[in-house]
């Protein structure tokens, strides 16, 4: 409840609760922030979500589209200048429903590439980049994106995928040059805390929204950027 308390306090500092012209809302903000929050959870269609909390499938909808971009990711916060902090970068693929923002991907669906860039301390999802369609490669996503300026003077790791990136990736072995003792300590090391944007993906598509996606536009993007505060939340308590 504490964790619900400040979601609906984030929604609203966020103008969740302001005049948006026409007649006042039947549900109070609470209860509309909660259905926005088991709408991606669950997935469940505005059908299945209206009976719920006793009202229409049109006004579910609204409700979503008010209020689903409001929870939004904050600004990464800069670490302190006598803290070295490290960060982990990766990329994961979401089915989507909108082909405008989607292509077929490696996985046989119609996905989008979605960049998230994680605290390897505190595993907080620090920032995500918007939606690319799943086809392009994470290194092209990243560098096309405005994640290397929000992580500019902080050290980025990443997988053999963003190889020419400047990021730090683990030692490529070539034919006939087999990788030394020390290189192969460094990346089983390297893939060890690299892990963790692994284990942070799997805990964010415990929100089924992020399994198949049917919002249009910036739908996805907009429910990435809420299931990575809720995330944050949950482990900040």
């Amino acid at each position: 409840m504490d964790r619900f308390g400040k979601l609906v306090k984030v929604v609203r500092e966020r103008g969740g609760n302001g005049p948006g012209g026409g007649r006042p809302w039947c549900l109070p903000l609470a209860d509309r922030v909660l259905l926005v929050a088991v709408y991606y959870r669950t997935n469940l269609t505005m059908r299945q979500l209206a009976p719920l909390f006793g009202i229409s499938s049109a006004t579910v909808c609204r409700v979503i589209q008010r209020l689903g971009p409001l929870p939004a990711l904050g600004p990464a916060t800069r670490p302190a200048a006598d803290v070295d902090r490290l960060w982990i970068v990766d990329g994961t693929l979401i089915p989507v429903r909108d082909r405008k923002v989607a292509a077929s991907s490696r996985n046989y669906r119609f996905s989008a590439n979605v960049q998230v860039i994680i605290d390897a301390d505190t595993r907080l999802v620090m920032a995500s980049a918007r939606p690319a369609p799943g086809n392009k490669a994470d290194a092209h996503v990243w560098r096309e994106s405005d994640r290397p300026a929000a992580a500019a003077g902080t050290t980025v790791i990443a997988d053999g995928a963003y190889l020419g990136t400047g990021l730090i990736v683990p030692h490529r072995r070539r034919a006939g040059r087999p990788l030394l003792r020390g290189q192969e300590e460094d990346n089983a090391e390297h893939q060890r805390v690299r892990a963790r944007v692994e284990h942070t993906f799997a805990r964010m598509k415990n929100w089924k929204v992020l399994r198949d996606c049917r919002q249009r536009g910036d739908g996805l993007h907009h429910a990435v950027q809420a299931v990575a505060t809720m995330h944050n939340l949950t482990l900040t308590g």
